[in-house]
């Protein structure tokens, strides 16, 4: 944003103050939009999202004080600088307005070549705070890739003491794999195998995500998701969402990327408590964070996605239980899984009812 096209909100009882504040702004360039109270003040700024307000104190329905406190208490509006205008010799409107957020302050009668000083200054201010915002914005979207979403909000809730001990959770763990990975490994170049399942892989993060799961690992031909909810029947219903969505992005994706090869995936998804969070591995080229789910339940979910054919989506006894209503499901049987003591109960997820 160029400084001469930014846009001022005057906001003023006295029709006279507006107009000469306004024909001043205009011959500099600025956009100039007026209101006459603090209410209509507060939806100019919502509707119109000015870059700076020039806030009258004294006004009807509601004073600058309470407006400008309402802007700044708004993680929407806070950063937009608000330039209070007070009565000559008033050091408690100062008082008020520091109280209230204000970020600089104007004498009546304004002066005109301080009142331009002042919208210069804190408009680069506020400049040089977006750029400094989109920046983090940049770094926060750059470290998404390698640090899991769950671990960004323990960090988030707590940066100064993250809680980052695993806990004994109720969880759903999906595992994607894709059919044929030998076959599509023996027919294509390691290069060329690897660009498919970051294409695919790139649009599965993406549902996953939508749908509140995490990424644990991925590992050449399939990856792993964390679902975890207070209620324990909503995220067992979202991992079985995100594998139709999974399903249909698949099929979406083998139409649309003409000249690769086509794939198919089989998915498994199993429900119960596990030792949920996350891992950290330190090596000498860096520091990665993961986020995991250990134990029985993720050893069936695994086992479970292993037995599954193209295009199928199997799920175990307790995850089985909690979707019931919500989706079609086909008992397909008991199975017996290596190192797993009882024989577990598999169903096939056939659509939404």
């Amino acid at each position: 944003m160029a400084e001469s096209q930014a846009k001022i909100l005057v906001v003023d009882d006295e029709a006279d103050n507006i107009r000469i504040l306004e024909v001043l702004l205009l011959r500099r360039g600025y956009e100039v939009i007026k209101a006459r109270n603090g209410a209509e003040a507060l939806q100019q700024v919502y509707s119109e999202r000015p870059d700076l307000i020039l806030l009258d104190v004294m006004m009807p329905i509601m004073d600058g004080f309470e407006v400008c406190k309402i802007l700044k208490d708004n993680p929407e509006t806070h950063l937009i600088p608000v330039v209070i205008m007070t009565a000559l010799g008033q050091v408690e409107d100062r008082v008020k307005g520091i109280e209230a957020g204000a970020d600089d302050f104007l004498t009546k009668p304004v002066h005109r070549d301080e009142l331009l000083a002042r919208i210069h200054t804190s408009l680069r201010l506020k400049q040089a705070m977006a750029q400094q915002v989109e920046s983090l914005q940049h770094v926060r979207t750059h470290l998404t890739k390698f640090v899991p979403q769950a671990v960004m909000r323990l960090i988030e809730a707590n940066p100064t003491a993250p809680e980052m001990e695993k806990k004994e959770r109720d969880v759903s763990v999906l595992f994607v794999d894709i059919s044929s990975y030998a076959r599509l490994s023996e027919s294509l170049q390691g290069e060329q195998v690897n660009n498919i399942i970051e294409r695919y892989f790139s649009s599965f993060l993406d549902c996953i995500h939508a749908n509140g799961g995490d990424i644990n690992e991925t590992a050449g031909d399939g990856l792993m998701a964390i679902f975890v909810d207070a209620d324990v029947q909503h995220h067992a219903r979202r991992a079985v969402q995100t594998a139709l969505g999974l399903l249909d992005r698949t099929a979406q994706l083998n139409t649309q990327l003409t000249g690769i090869h086509p794939i198919a995936i089989h998915i498994g998804i199993n429900s119960g408590m596990a030792l949920v969070g996350p891992t950290k591995l330190e090596g000498a080229s860096g520091t990665r964070w993961t986020y995991t789910a250990l134990g029985q339940v993720t050893n069936v979910a695994a086992r479970i996605a292993a037995i599954g054919e193209a295009g199928a989506i199997l799920v175990g006894p307790e995850t089985a239980r909690r979707i019931a209503g919500f989706f079609s499901i086909h008992e397909v049987g008991l199975r017996q899984f290596k190192n797993i003591s009882d024989a577990v109960m598999v169903y096939r997820i056939l659509g939404l009812l």
